[in-house]
């Protein structure tokens, strides 16, 4: 009867153990990964039908898993830090639960991995964003005139005209895009934000730190880029308006402007039809004429 009991206790006590499972998304860093004689599948398709039956599994048990995306790159080189054998199944353990702690990860919810993956994915484009951004604003270091920090002011002022922009936007659901071109890469932001009941904007923490932390470059840095917001609500049209970020500073767009904005291409410049049910209109004037930063360059 105590052995009864032991195993019953000790079920319950692994259906209470999260787990994280380290996820090779693609082909190439599958194949990559074959060059590991421990890592034992042939083909991409049957690892990743497999590891669905694995979370369906645990799922059914009471088990919560979650997905983390499993770079072989980073494996390699956190296996050369650590003096890890990386052709052991142990490594692999022991970096996923590395990538557990730091990296981009999903809660597996019993939704098709064709469908999780790709949000998994983006976690980690965000992440990266996010990082190199945070990267490059902290290495402007200090205004040789007043001595504040730059990237720190940048922050904060996009912050502020991030909160005058979702104030000023029209009712419904937002959908925000930041872009900053470089050099040396072009850095493009993406923040969802939803209305409660009281009328106040939900947004994701992390995406909007890193939505934040993009237009703050552009800002410091007087890149040339653009912000573009789309409202949605139900009974009404889609709005979209935008500005111009040009100068360390967010210059409204007219209404044919972001219409022109819109409706081109952005990689081959071609015309692209117009979406219906949707008014591109004016932007607010955000009163943000760079005056604030001028001084640091």
């Amino acid at each position: 009867m105590a052995h009864t009991d032991h195993q019953t206790l000790r079920r319950v006590l692994r259906r209470e153990i999260a787990g994280t499972i380290g996820v090779l998304t693609d082909d190439h860093d599958f194949r990559a990964m074959r060059r590991y004689r421990s890592f034992t599948f042939d083909d991409h398709t049957t690892y990743l039908r497999h590891l669905e039956t694995v979370l369906k599994t645990r799922a059914a048990q009471g088990s919560h898993t979650t997905l983390a995306l499993f770079d072989p790159e980073d494996y390699a080189a956190y296996c050369a830090d650590t003096g890890l054998d990386p052709d052991a199944s142990a490594s692999r353990s022991r970096f996923t639960a590395h990538l557990a702690a730091t990296g981009p990860t999903v809660p597996y919810d019993g939704r098709p991995l064709t469908d999780l993956l790709p949000r998994l994915v983006d976690e980690a484009v965000r992440q990266a964003t996010w990082e190199y951004a945070t990267t490059l604003l902290t290495r402007l270091g200090p205004c040789p005139t007043c001595g504040e920090d730059i990237g720190r002011a940048a922050f904060t002022r996009a912050s502020e005209l991030l909160v005058r922009i979702l104030d000023t936007a029209p009712p419904g659901e937002r959908h925000l895009v930041c872009t900053v071109s470089g050099p040396p890469d072009t850095l493009v932001s993406v923040l969802h934000g939803e209305q409660d009941g009281t009328g106040a904007t939900r947004l994701d923490e992390a995406e909007a730190l890193e939505f934040t932390s993009v237009l703050a470059l552009g800002l410091a840095t007087r890149s040339p880029g653009g912000l573009v917001i789309r409202t949605s609500a139900a009974g009404t049209a889609d709005r979209v308006h935008g500005w111009r970020l040009r100068g360390g500073a967010l210059e409204p767009l007219t209404a044919s402007e972001v219409f022109d904005a819109y409706c081109t291409d952005v990689e081959s410049g071609d015309i692209v039809p117009p979406e219906s049910g949707v008014d591109y209109g004016a932007a607010p004037d955000l009163g943000d004429d760079g005056t604030a930063a001028a001084h640091r360059h």
